[in-house]
C-alpha cells in the first residue's frame, strides 16, 4: 500500500522525546489500569486491564490522530485534513480536528455500519462512503486529496501517531510501580504497539511486549517471518479494528527491534475474551479491543506460569450491538467449555433415549437431527464440558460406544451447519458445496443472488447476518460433470469463496 509519507528514521531517543512531548490530554483522558480480579482468581496471576475502551471515542486512536494533527503547521490546518477508514481512527481524528477547528474528510467504506458513520458525523467531519473494504476507501481518499489539498493523516503509520499511542505504555510505567512481567498488546497496522514498545523497552527492558493478532489478519507476525512488511494475500474479517493486511514501514521498523513475540488467537479466543472482560467490568469490548486477553490468556496456559504481572490492553469498545449475537454463540467455544460433535447413531426406536443416557451428568446445548437413512442417523450435538484440555477428551471417552466426529474447530459446522437442518439431497449427484463471502449492506444479498445467476439450480442456500461488514453463505449448486466450469465462472465472480466438498461437516450432513 503506497502511503505518500515520507518515512522519518526511528531512533529511540527521538521516540522517547515524541512521546514525552506527546499532545494527547486536551482530548484523551489517562485511562485507568485496573485488576482483572476473575481472571486474576482464575490463572493465579495479578492481571490488569489498561482501559483504553474509556477514552471520549472508546478507542485509544485519539491519542495518536490528535498528537498527529496538532503538530501541523497553520498553513496544514488551513488545508484541512483526510483520512481514510472503517471505524475508530475516523472518530478520533474528527473529534481532534473539531477540537483544533480544522476540517477534516473521512472516506469510509460503504460497508460501514451507520452507528460509526453517525458517529463520526456527529463530531463535524464530512464523510464520504466509498467502496466496500478499506483499500478501496484509502484510494479514494488519495484521490480527494490530490484535488483538496488535504493533509493525509495515516491511522498508525507515521512517527507523531506512533508518539501519541505511546503515551499508554508511559501511563503504564507510571500507574503500575512495581514489577512487570509482560504487556500484551493487539495488532493491527502496529502503531500501538510500536509506540508502548519504544517506550517500555527504553525505560525498562526487562518487561516482555507480546503483540497478539487474529489468526487469520497477522500482518505483524508475516512481517517478522519475512524479516520486512509484507502483504497477506487475505485478511480476516471478524476483527475489523486489527484486520491489516500489511504492517507499517515505521511500525515495523520499531516493532522489530522492540517486541519479543506474537501470540495468534481464533474468533472463538476473541469472544471468550470479551466475555471474560465482561465478567470483570461490566463493559463490552469490540473482538480488537478484547484481542490481548486471548493472547494473555493463550500465553498463561502455554507457559503455565503462576504470580506474574501482566498487563492487557483494553483498546476499544465499538462494537456493532447486532455482533452481540454472533459473539455469545461462540464465547463457550472460545473458552472450551462447549463441543459440537457428529454422533452415528443406529435410527430405530429409543436410540435417542439410549444417547441420552449416555450423556447422563452433562447439558446438552443443541441437538439437531433429520431423518435421511432407514439404517443409521446422524445427529448435530453441542454439548457443555468442563473448560480444561483433557474435557474433550473425557467426553469422547464417554462416549466411546458411539462413532463420535469432533466439529468443535470447524469453522462451517459452528457458521452454518449449527443453524440448519441438514439431509440429503435425494440424488446428490452433483451437487457442489461452496461458501462466499460479499459485503453486507442494503441489498447486497440480492446483488449476490443476481450475479450468482441462473445457469446452475441452487440447491441449498444459508446466509446469516453477524453483523460484520461481510455476510458470510452456504450454497449448493447442481451441475453434473462441470465443476471446472463452475470453478472458472465462481472465479470470475469476483466474491471470495471456498470450496467445501471435502469439509467433514458438509460430507456428514449434506452430501
Amino acid at each position: 500500500m503506497n502511503t505518500a509519507i515520507a518515512m522519518e528514521r526511528y531512533m529511540p531517543h527521538t521516540m522517547i522525546k515524541k512521546i514525552l512531548q506527546a499532545r494527547v490530554y486536551d482530548v484523551a483522558v489517562e485511562t485507568p489500569l485496573s485488576r482483572a480480579n476473575q481472571l486474576c482468581n482464575r490463572f493465579g496471576n495479578e492481571i490488569l486491564l489498561k482501559r483504553e475502551d474509556l477514552q471520549p471515542v472508546f478507542s485509544f486512536k485519539i491519542r495518536g490522530a490528535y498528537n498527529k494533527i496538532s503538530q501541523l503547521t497553520e498553513a496544514e490546518r488551513s488545508r484541512g485534513v483526510i483520512a481514510a477508514s472503517a471505524g475508530n481512527h475516523a472518530q478520533g481524528l474528527a473529534l481532534a480536528a473539531k477540537k483544533l477547528g480544522i476540517k477534516a474528510t473521512i472516506v469510509m467504506p460503504e460497508t460501514t455500519p451507520e452507528v460509526k458513520v453517525t458517529a463520526v458525523r456527529n463530531h463535524g467531519a464530512e464523510v464520504v462512503l466509498f467502496g466496500d473494504a478499506y483499500d478501496a476507501a484509502f484510494a479514494k481518499s488519495q484521490e480527494i486529496m490530490q484535488v483538496s489539498g488535504q493533509v493525509f493523516v495515516h491511522p498508525f503509520d507515521d512517527l507523531d501517531t506512533i508518539a501519541g499511542q505511546g503515551t499508554v505504555g508511559m501511563e503504564i510505567l507510571r500507574q503500575h510501580e512495581g514489577s512487570i512481567d509482560a504487556i500484551f498488546v493487539p495488532v493491527g497496522g502496529g502503531g500501538l504497539i510500536a509506540g508502548i514498545a519504544a517506550y517500555v523497552k527504553y525505560l525498562r527492558p526487562e518487561i516482555k511486549i507480546i503483540g497478539v493478532e487474529p489468526e487469520d489478519a497477522a500482518c505483524l507476525k508475516y512481517a517478522l517471518e519475512q524479516g520486512k512488511p509484507a502483504r497477506l494475500s487475505q485478511v480476516g474479517i471478524f476483527a475489523e479494528g486489527v484486520a491489516v493486511a500489511q504492517i507499517g514501514a515505521n511500525t515495523f521498523d520499531i516493532a522489530k527491534d522492540t517486541v519479543d513475540e506474537v501470540i495468534t488467537v481464533t474468533t472463538d479466543e476473541m469472544c471468550a475474551a470479551i466475555k471474560d472482560i465482561y465478567d470483570d467490568t461490566r463493559s463490552i469490548t469490540e473482538p480488537a479491543g478484547a484481542c490481548a486477553v486471548a493472547g494473555l490468556k493463550k500465553y498463561v496456559e502455554r507457559e503455565s506460569i503462576k504470580g506474574q504481572t501482566l498487563i492487557a490492553i483494553n483498546s476499544g469498545a465499538n462494537v456493532n450491538f447486532d455482533r452481540l449475537r454472533h459473539v455469545s454463540e461462540r464465547a463457550e467455544l472460545g473458552e472450551k467449555r462447549e463441543a459440537i460433535i457428529a454422533v452415528k447413531i443406529p435410527e430405530h426406536p429409543g436410540s435417542f433415549k439410549d444417547f441420552c443416557d449416555a450423556m447422563t451428568g452433562r447439558s446438552i446445548t443443541e441437538f439437531n437431527y433429520r431423518f435421511s437413512d432407514e439404517n443409521e442417523a446422524i445427529i448435530f450435538v453441542g454439548i457443555q464440558i468442563g473448560g480444561n484440555p483433557d474435557s474433550l477428551k473425557h467426553l469422547l471417552q464417554d462416549l466411546n460406544g458411539y462413532d463420535v466426529i469432533d466439529l468443535t474447530d470447524n469453522e462451517i459446522a459452528k457458521v452454518h451447519v449449527r443453524h440448519m437442518i441438514g439431509g440429503h439431497l435425494r440424488s446428490n449427484k452433483g451437487e457442489l458445496l461452496y461458501s462466499f463471502e460479499f459485503p453486507e449492506r442494503p441489498g447486497a444479498l440480492l446483488k449476490f443472488l443476481t450475479t450468482l445467476g441462473g445457469q446452475w439450480n441452487i440447491s441449498m442456500f444459508h446466509y446469516r447476518n453477524h453483523g460484520d461488514a461481510y455476510g458470510r453463505v452456504l450454497v449448493g449448486l447442481q451441475a453434473v460433470g462441470e465443476e471446472t466450469d463452475v470453478t472458472r465462472y465462481l472465479d470470475d465472480l469476483g466474491y471470495p469463496y471456498q470450496d467445501e466438498n471435502d469439509n467433514l461437516a458438509c460430507k456428514l450432513f449434506f452430501k
